[in-house]
């Protein structure tokens, strides 16, 4: 199972930090980098909903001789450039296999948010990518699978086979979790497409999860075009607290 750490970057999806070890603080916000070292982990597979945090990820990797793998999140839809409200918006998730692939990725995200309002389509991807630099992975959550499962918005149309992608499969214990599964199997043995089970971790352990709700609220204030608050969240699927790395050791270890 691989570990997918998200961190304050991602705003208002992660309360986990950068933070070097030696600079992480009792009662503060948990480093990815602390979580690491306690765990004798060597890799950090770090997925971002932007760019902001690869430097400082890049550097603190390098300083306590770690492998970094980086890898951008970022919306997609059939049609960028006729792209309107209520279309198809889905995510997927862009690993750098090398240098290039860092620069590739700097491209892809600078064509999306100064000329698309933040969204990519597959053919924008086509034009910037390539298997040598980068590899795609379709999320569990968010996908284009997931929104066509459950959301009211257009069908989303994903042509992938020149990405030949990797499905990310999850088990947070969410009550659509096994929908999700069910269709990403059956359209990866459709397709020969691979599969490889993941946990996303925003947070060190369950006794986290409000914290990391009061931070998606302040963050947020509105969610999906609805008011939230504390005492009235609105968030969508947002009901496990297995999103954290407590979590991942104990399916490690069964």
């Amino acid at each position: 199972m691989i570990a997918l750490f998200k961190s304050h970057y991602s705003i208002g999806n992660s309360i986990l930090t950068l933070t070097p070890p030696d600079e992480d603080t009792e009662g503060g916000s948990n480093s990815i980098f602390t979580i690491l070292q306690e765990n004798n982990l060597e890799r950090l597979v770090l997925v971002e909903d932007s760019l902001a945090g690869f430097l400082e990820a890049y550097n603190n990797c390098k300083k306590l001789n770690l492998k970094l793998v980086f890898g951008l999140r970022i919306s997609t839809c059939n049609d960028a450039v006729k792209y309107e409200k209520g279309d198809c918006l889905y995510k997927i998730i862009l690993f750098a296999r090398n240098p290039e692939g860092i620069k590739r990725l700097n491209r892809i995200y600078s064509t999306a948010f100064t000329q698309h309002e933040g969204r990519l389509d597959l053919n924008i991807l086509k034009e910037n990518f390539t298997s040598d630099d980068l590899k795609l992975y379709i999320p569990f959550y968010d996908s284009f699978l997931h929104s066509n499962l459950t959301s009211y918005r257009k069908p989303c149309v994903a042509n992938l086979k020149a990405f030949s992608p990797t499905f990310f499969i999850e088990d947070n214990l969410l009550p659509f979790d096994n929908l999700i599964k069910d269709a990403v199997v059956n359209y990866c043995s459709q397709n020969s497409f691979p599969t490889v089970h993941a946990k996303s971790i925003y947070y060190k352990a369950r006794k986290d999860f409000e914290a990391y709700q009061t931070y998606k609220c302040i963050c947020n204030r509105t969610y999906a075009g609805k008011k939230i608050s504390l005492n009235n969240p609105n968030l969508d699927h947002c009901a496990s607290p297995e999103f954290c790395f407590e979590s991942y050791k104990e399916h490690e270890v069964a």
